[in-house]
Formats: C-alpha cells, sequence, structure tokens
C-alpha cells in the first residue's frame, strides 16, 4: 500500500530510493472518479519502474481545468484512493495547472502519460530527458473516461426527466 506524501516527503523518500538504485515511474492526472481504465494505465506505469509515483490535482487544479462541477471526489479522498492500489507507492498532490515543477524538482527516470497526449504536449518530458530517463505512453483503455461516464449519467437523467445542471453537470473533455 502507498503513502499519500507532500513534495518535500516525496524528494527526499525518491531520492533515497534512487539511491539504492530504483527507478522512479511518475504519472499525474485528476483521477476524478477512478475507473477500469484508471487502474490499467496505472499498472502499466508501475511496471515501467521500481516504484510508482502518481501526482495528482488539486481541488482548485481540477476546477480550474475542468470547471466549477469538478472535481466529484475531494483530493485528499482521490489520494487516499490511488495510496490503496497495489500497483502505487507514493501519491502527491499538487495545486499548479500542471505538475511541471515537481517533474524537474523529482526528476523521475521514466514519464509516463496516457496515449492521447503527443510527446511534445507531454509536460516534463524535457526535463525527464535531458536527466537520461525516458517518456512512455501507454495505450488508453477504449470505453473508459471519467467524461464520458459523466456525460452517460447526464443523459440519463435527461432521459428521465432530471436536470443535471441544478446538481452540477459535467465539464471538461477526453483527458482523465
Amino acid at each position: 500500500m502507498g503513502q499519500v506524501v507532500s513534495q518535500d516527503e516525496l524528494i527526499l523518500c525518491v531520492a533515497e530510493r534512487k539511491r539504492n538504485g530504483q527507478r522512479v515511474a511518475f504519472t499525474n492526472g485528476c483521477f476524478d472518479l477512478l475507473h477500469p481504465g484508471h487502474i490499467r494505465t496505472l499498472e502499466e506505469a508501475r511496471a515501467c519502474g521500481d516504484l510508482l509515483v502518481v501526482a495528482i490535482n488539486s481541488d482548485s487544479s481540477v476546477r480550474q481545468i475542468k470547471g466549477d462541477a469538478r472535481p466529484l471526489v475531494p483530493e485528499a479522498e482521490r489520494a487516499e484512493i490511488l495510496a490503496a492500489l497495489a500497483a502505487v507507492d507514493y501519491v502527491v498532490i499538487f495545486d499548479a495547472p500542471t505538475p511541471h515543477e515537481l517533474i524537474a524538482r523529482l526528476r523521475p527516470d521514466v514519464l509516463v502519460k496516457g496515449g492521447d497526449w503527443g510527446p511534445n504536449e507531454i509536460v516534463g518530458r524535457e526535463e525527464v530527458e535531458e536527466a537520461g530517463g525516458r517518456v512512455v505512453s501507454v495505450l488508453l483503455e477504449p470505453g473508459y473516461s471519467t467524461t464520458g461516464i459523466l456525460e452517460q449519467i447526464r443523459s440519463s437523467e435527461l432521459s428521465l426527466g432530471r436536470n443535471p445542471q441544478r446538481h452540477g453537470g459535467p465539464q471538461g473533455g477526453p483527458r482523465e
């Protein structure tokens, strides 16, 4: 089971693990509604290193990216859920729209992102490659997307004559 740590704690933990010869894999995202696509991506990311760091957007960062109706699950709960997964060693929360500063400080050996991101769109790619690391793009699991799930719920509510906007409708793009 993983640990939820601060950024400073993470830097120290990872430095120690690197001194012991372990390769650090890193991935990030909102992870608002955890689904099988997330689990498979995290397992693939974990296979790229000896330990996996998962950085999640803070609640305010998610709102900046996805809109006021998100996140559905508060950051502390999202972090706790992710840390409970066997594939995850460390979870850290970042407050910026991207984890660029954290990646620059951490310098993971492997930066893992979903295949919906082009090589030049991957935040931190240059820092990781300059430090001798690599970037891995994993295929996304078809049919799984938090935004898609929320759209399905909204569509179901509309067909039942409910108003999902009253409770906050889905916002955001294809990247979850």
